[in-house]
């Protein structure tokens, strides 16, 4: 496959083994219906199951879209209860115990696949052992980038590579449509291996919702395995539909007490993320020239 002069290598996939997908939810019945939609109507890959914690639903409609796949879909469609308060950890490492696959697919409810051969594309990666972490290119309903890639150190801990950029610009490099190694990626879709994950102790629950993603990557990365963005694996994230923002005192303090966490644990990463050049700018996601000092 080639993208403006640079070839996307396609690896032979040796075995079919089982994809785990993850979906925490809560309420949102539609947006979680067009998510599951998507992915049985639409994905190629022969062997997955798709596993939602319902995280204290009390919408009919969000029980009535569970009841209803788990008609339509009895061998590939189990879901879970888990009321707590929200911790976006806590919800995926509790997923894990409960599925099967040898891959871990961790999918926020808010995504919609584009590509109906995403998961082959994250298994291919996956299944070479020097790979842990595989993420792709998630869009806006406008087709504008929310992430393609995660770098280390912008905004004081981590931002999303070319963020606003229209999907089929070239980028930094023709870095948006080439496969690239980054330190870290969003867990809006990320595919990992049971055993990598494992080895580094799945999400870490002080994390409720910031960072986890990018500190579950980091371990992998500590771990002396690469992760990877795949540019042709897309699907669209309505981001924060489920969560919200951090529009509260408590939200705001929390939100504080988590980039402390991830500042003081992976300084040297935030100092130097070494898949970004030092020269280029800490405080934006577009891959301008880094500000000088004076």
């Amino acid at each position: 496959m080639r993208r403006g002069g640079h070839a996307i290598v396609r690896y032979y996939i040796q075995s079919f083994d089982r994809v785990s997908i993850i979906i925490p939810t809560k309420n949102l019945g539609r947006v979680l219906h067009q998510c599951l939609t998507s992915i049985f109507e639409k994905t190629t890959y022969p062997n997955y199951e798709v596993i939602v914690i319902d995280n204290g639903s009390t919408e009919a409609e969000t029980a009535q879209v569970l009841s209803q796949w788990l008609t339509l879909e009895p061998e590939r469609f189990r879901s879970y209860s888990l009321d707590i308060p929200f911790n976006f950890s806590k919800l995926n490492n509790y997923g894990v115990e409960q599925a099967h696959g040898k891959y871990l697919l961790f999918l926020n409810n808010d995504t919609e696949v584009i590509t109906p051969d995403w998961m082959n594309a994250l298994v291919e990666q996956g299944q070479r052992p020097e790979i842990g972490a595989i993420g792709g290119m998630l869009l806006y309903p406008d087709n504008t980038i929310q992430h393609a890639g995660v770098i280390v150190g912008i905004g004081g801990v981590a931002g999303h590579s070319h963020k606003h950029y229209i999907a089929n610009d070239h980028g930094y490099f023709n870095q948006i449509q080439t496969v690239n190694n980054y330190l870290a990626l969003t867990a809006a879709c990320l595919l990992c291996r049971r055993d990598v994950f494992t080895a580094v102790g799945g999400f870490e629950e002080q994390l409720d919702i910031a960072f986890n993603d990018v500190d579950l990557c980091l371990k992998i990365v500590e771990k002396g395995y690469r992760n990877l963005y795949l540019p042709h694996v897309k699907l669209y994230h309505y981001e924060s539909k489920s969560r919200g923002y951090e529009d509260t005192p408590e939200k705001q303090l929390r939100f504080r007490q988590e980039i402390e966490y991830m500042q003081q644990k992976w300084q040297h990463f935030i100092e130097h993320d070494p898949c970004y050049s030092p020269h280029l700018t800490r405080h934006r996601e577009d891959y301008g020239i880094r500000e000088m000092v004076r």
